[in-house]
């Protein structure tokens, strides 16, 4: 479903909570102007989230993959994830025990040339893949860092399934997301 929301356009996807925003960009010979976050606007598209602090990351390489990764509780956190260089395929995963999405993922292409941006609400798996080399991405949160409850599932969990659109052998990634645990082994900390 697409509703307008003071000047970006929302869209709810397939798991409850996860939303695709793109703000609206008035365009002339210089290039263009877009209000990236409002806090009116955001609150009600999605119902309000108080970020507090903002996150960012480069990655030089296409087929970088960040991911799968969340907070656990009390430092669970939702994010509001945007790109200001290059492009991403981006991905949630609902992993609140109890959901009837448990275990189902969803995913956007975000790109400076687009604008978009997804909300992915506490209690989904985080993660996404470079179509473009030198990608920055910026993303707010909603809780502070808390190296404990830090935590990663692989992204290449069979049952999940995600279609990342990248041959494995080609993705660049750290040594805590290549060691990162299989969803089949995961213990969600996250309850519906």
């Amino acid at each position: 479903m697409l509703r307008q929301v003071r000047g970006m356009d929302v869209q709810s996807l397939d798991l409850p909570g996860v939303k695709l925003l793109t703000p609206r960009r008035f365009a002339d010979a210089r290039g263009y102007f877009a209000e990236s976050y409002n806090a009116r606007a955001f609150a009600e598209a999605t119902g309000g989230v108080e970020f507090v602090q903002d996150n960012e990351s480069l990655s030089e390489h296409v087929g970088t993959v960040r991911g799968l990764h969340y907070q656990a509780p009390p430092f669970a956190q939702a994010k509001l994830v945007r790109v200001v260089q290059g492009a991403v395929f981006d991905v949630a995963v609902d992993v609140r025990k109890g959901s009837p999405t448990y275990g189902r993922w969803t995913g956007a292409e975000l790109s400076a040339d687009n604008g978009r941006q997804l909300f992915v609400p506490a209690g989904f798996l985080h993660g996404f893949v470079t179509r473009a080399p030198e990608t920055l991405v910026l993303y707010k949160v909603d809780n502070y860092y808390d190296r404990d409850s830090d935590g990663a599932v692989h992204w290449l969990s069979p049952s999940l399934a995600v279609d990342w659109g990248l041959d494995p052998q080609a993705a660049v990634l750290s040594a805590k997301d290549a060691a990162a645990p299989y969803f089949s082994d995961f213990e969600t900390p996250f309850v519906a």
